[in-house]
């Protein structure tokens, strides 16, 4: 199998962490995003959204994380993404809801236009308010994590780790650019720490950590 992905970018993170921890050996393909090898030709026709990550399996083509973490849990007969059927049910609705709100919010939100341009609003005023907005949503999203979803929990859907953890943990580290305070959400900091403790995260991790070097200067 062939993962095409950017080792750095938020939705490529997750696939390689679990990958990692599963022993699956994967021909990783670095695709750069910042220097915009995801628009050339040839990868535009294996993926016409020119996105990453994208996974070939034997002619078998997946270009959505989620997807691809679940199709990767299922070569590797992970427990991550568990076969009894309300436990699988509750891995998919904690992935969606990491995948909607949360990251509309914080990633699309708040994070990413600092980082690109064509995401920011025409003017610094409007910009602050939008960044305002978005910081409230996010302080939202989070605290329904760390209440609601992970509470006294080891991780998101309960007492093992989960597809959920993987996503949601890109997702949430990404916010670590704003150097956002996660000290209103301990629960969230516990879950955070224990990926890190528990995983191969510090691999998986490389790439985004020497980014957040090279953004904070």
């Amino acid at each position: 199998m062939r993962l095409y992905y950017d080792p750095a970018s938020t939705t490529s993170r997750p696939v390689a962490h679990f990958a990692a921890d599963a022993g699956l050996d994967l021909d990783l393909v670095n695709v750069s995003l910042t220097h915009g090898e995801h628009h050339a030709a040839a990868f535009r026709q294996l993926n016409p959204s020119t996105q990453v990550p994208v996974l070939e399996d034997d002619g078998f083509v997946l270009t959505e994380a989620s997807a691809i973490l679940k199709h990767l849990a299922d070569v590797a007969d992970s427990p991550a993404y568990p076969k009894e059927r309300r436990a699988r049910s509750r891995v998919n609705e904690r992935m969606d809801w990491f995948n909607t709100g949360f990251y509309r919010d914080s990633g699309y939100g708040l994070v990413y236009p600092m980082l690109l341009p064509e995401l920011r609003q025409p003017t610094p005023e409007l910009q602050a308010a939008a960044s305002h907005k978005a910081r409230l949503a996010t302080a939202r999203w989070l605290d329904i994590l760390d209440r609601n979803l992970i509470g006294d929990q080891p991780y998101v859907c309960g007492e093992a780790l989960s597809l959920a953890d993987y996503l949601g943990g890109s997702y949430v580290s990404l916010l670590q650019v704003v150097d956002y305070d996660f000290s209103p959400h301990p629960n969230v900091r516990r879950w955070l720490e224990r990926l890190r403790r528990t995983t191969r995260w510090e691999e998986a991790y490389a790439a985004f950590n020497g980014m957040l070097t090279a953004v904070k200067g």
